[in-house]
């Protein structure tokens, strides 16, 4: 089928090559844009470390149990109204019209291995005491997604055309429309789980944690970075509303996201024929009956914001003794389909100690840092 043009086919190419370079934004180290938006911010929203921005009572100062942060259910939340959007932060099409949205351009000129819309979990409030309470509504993943890189793309731009300083706010006015970075009726939120994995040692055994290297030509975020495992973003595995009521949980969805990413098993994408049944289907009856037992604890800190993207973020810990880990997940991926597990003495895992933590701190991505921080300064306590 032949394209009619209006526009010459140059000026498309030039336009698709500038939105890539702004998108790859060449000579970044690691998180450096992240850490450098973080500025944009007073010192008050930035978390310990300046790595993430966290709101009054988002980031915990110490864990809290899984089981006693409160979901609430607010299907009448009202609709999120998106800032306006500046159409140049969007490349032109083959057929010379300007892409619709973010994601659009991102499957066609980055086409990254995994990217797909579904339906995910908007934060609809907060509620941080007198223990950490969360309502949610629903949302798609590329709404949040369109609106998270847009605000990323608008700052390297302007940092690329300022010759690579901090860009002043009036230059960023998608970022400054939304202007409160903790507020859910000015920042559309899913807030992913980002779960640490500890293994606690045997007798003579230091404990040792599970981290990822996300593949670039796989993800279409946060390709490069080094991370916690499992992690993922808030959402049902399907559309129905059996699927939306019977996913609400923050453990069922890192029960998922273990069997993906530590077992290497299929997305839990909603395909079947009924909706998952947690406390018998596999793998995630050994999951329930682990956690029933006490082998398997987790903890919540909290949400911070990535301040280049402006993504809301949970962090959580998974604390897994050391028979139990090795029953659950003796047969661990060395490789999945976000990247790849890093880990010393073919054992996939990396020692949970401060040494380490420093010597991986630059690969890290910053929520990241922020977790492993928080959770090696709580160790007597998770461990």
């Amino acid at each position: 089928m032949r394209i009619r043009r209006t526009v010459p086919v140059e000026t498309i190419k030039v336009s698709q090559e500038e939105w890539l370079r702004v998108r790859q934004a060449p000579g970044v180290r690691g998180r450096e844009l992240t850490e450098l938006a973080a500025w944009l911010y007073p010192k008050s929203q930035r978390a310990p470390g300046g790595h993430v921005l966290a709101g009054p009572g988002w980031l915990l100062d110490q864990p809290v149990e899984l089981d006693s942060v409160r979901l609430r259910w607010t299907p009448d939340a009202p609709p999120h109204t998106p800032p306006e959007v500046t159409t140049d932060l969007l490349p032109l099409t083959d057929s010379g019209a300007r892409y619709s949205d973010y994601s659009r351009a991102v499957r066609d000129l980055v086409r990254p291995r995994l990217l797909e819309n579904r339906p995910s979990y908007r934060l609809a409030g907060i509620d941080p005491t007198p223990s950490l309470g969360m309502s949610f509504t629903t949302t798609t993943f590329f709404e949040v997604f369109n609106l998270k890189q847009m605000v990323a793309h608008e700052f390297k731009r302007a940092w690329l055309d300022s010759g690579r300083q901090i860009p002043r706010l009036d230059l960023l006015p998608l970022r400054a429309a939304i202007a409160d970075p903790f507020d859910p009726r000015k920042l559309l939120m899913s807030p992913g789980i980002n779960t640490l994995t500890i293994r606690r040692g045997g007798i003579g055994e230091e404990p040792t944690m599970v981290l990822h290297e996300r593949d670039g030509g796989k993800v279409a975020d946060g390709g490069g970075l080094c991370h916690v495992m499992p992690a993922g973003e808030f959402q049902p595995t399907s559309p129905a509303p059996a699927d939306v009521r019977n996913d609400f949980s923050l453990w069922r969805n890192i029960m998922r996201e273990f069997s993906e990413e530590f077992l290497g098993n299929p997305e839990h994408d909603g395909c079947g024929s009924r909706s998952i049944d947690y406390a018998h289907d596999e793998p995630f009856d050994r999951f329930e009956r682990a956690r029933r037992r006490g082998f398997l604890r987790l903890w919540h800190y909290g949400l911070v914001v990535e301040p280049l993207e402006l993504g809301v973020q949970q962090l959580t810990v998974a604390v897994v003794e050391a028979l139990e880990f090795d029953r659950l997940f003796g047969a661990m991926v060395a490789v999945n389909d976000e990247g790849s597990v890093i880990g010393m003495n073919d054992t996939k895992r990396v020692p949970f100690t401060e040494e380490a933590i420093d010597r991986l701190e630059p690969r890290l991505s910053a929520s990241a840092v922020t977790l492993l921080r928080s959770a090696w300064r709580d160790r007597k306590v998770l461990l």
